[in-house]
């Protein structure tokens, strides 16, 4: 089974006043996989940079690099996408290694390891917006008794966060603390993602971020209407033998044919779709409007 999406992804910034020089990094290309092709990529820029350069970051995903070396007031970035996804096997987490021996594996014992393992060492570590702490690993403590299999012991903790914590989007910023979306309970899916990376990485073990886009049915009734969705997040675990898994523990599922997933990384940080440093500008919001369509 396959489904086709269109998405389309419009960022405008307005500055206060000119902007005469800028640096812009856009994640906003499908990463190719298995499960996922992107047919139809095109990326409308205004005003004209001055330079573009393709290429793949650190982490493996494709990226765009801009230059803008003349006065602008305005900038509009437009990502026009076609993607294809297919249906993925299901696994069964009972089969899964037990999480405390997953935990053994990803710990240095001085010995070499294969190339999976070793690369997914380095999403066990803290990250900018992802602390490790005793207050993360407690909170998941019931959800990882000993020899419990890694899958479920993830699950759980999934079905955990869905459960005691609240949509709010007007609960937290993008550098709201972790500890304090511990407390209050409240937040989006980017804080709820960024919590399960915290609690798993807080017991030792490997898990990273995915930056994306989930298809959102309108209201009984009403029509879709263009710009109405928004950006997604969830989290990816290794699993030695199964590989990477992905959980959405915004919407307590696993991701299948309604997530389109661009980029991931250590957090948010590694995979903003649009970022940059400018000279000048004043003081300025970005009008962001995601729209998914399914073809």
């Amino acid at each position: 089974m396959s489904v086709r999406y269109q998405i389309l992804h419009d960022t405008h910034y307005r500055y206060d006043s000119p902007v005469s020089l800028a640096q812009q990094l856009a994640h906003l290309w499908p990463r190719p996989s298995p499960w996922q092709i992107c047919l139809k990529q095109e990326l409308e820029i205004s005003p004209e940079p001055t330079s573009r350069r393709d290429e793949q970051d650190v982490f493996g995903n494709p990226i765009t690099r801009l230059a803008f070396e003349r006065p602008h007031d305005e900038l509009k970035v437009n990502a026009r996408l076609v993607v294809e996804l297919r249906e993925q096997p299901v696994l069964d987490f009972h089969q899964s290694p037990a999480w405390d021996h997953t935990r053994s594996v990803l710990t240095y014992n001085g010995k070499p390891k294969p190339d999976p393992v070793l690369d997914a060492c380095r999403f066990c570590f803290e990250s900018p917006y992802v602390r490790l702490k005793k207050a993360f690993s407690d909170y998941a403590d019931s959800c990882f008794p000993p020899s419990r299999p890694l899958l479920l012991g993830v699950q759980a903790l999934m079905e955990k966060i869905f459960r005691e914590f609240t949509f709010d989007a007007d609960a937290t910023q993008v550098a709201t603390p972790l500890v304090e979306v511990l407390e209050r309970r409240r937040g989006v899916c980017q804080d709820f993602a960024h919590l399960m990376l915290a609690c798993l990485r807080s017991r030792g073990l490997a898990a990273r971020y995915v930056s994306g886009y989930l298809l959102t049915q309108p209201p009984p009734g009403q029509p879709r209407l263009i710009g109405a969705d928004a950006s997604h997040a969830w989290v990816s675990v290794y699993c030695p033998k199964l590989g990477w898994v992905d959980f959405d523990p915004t919407n307590n599922l696993r991701p299948a044919l309604e997530h389109i997933s661009l980029a991931r990384g250590r957090d948010f940080s590694d995979v903003s779709p649009l970022r940059g440093v400018i000279l000048g500008g004043g003081s300025h919001d970005p009008d962001v409007q995601v729209t998914v369509i399914p073809l």
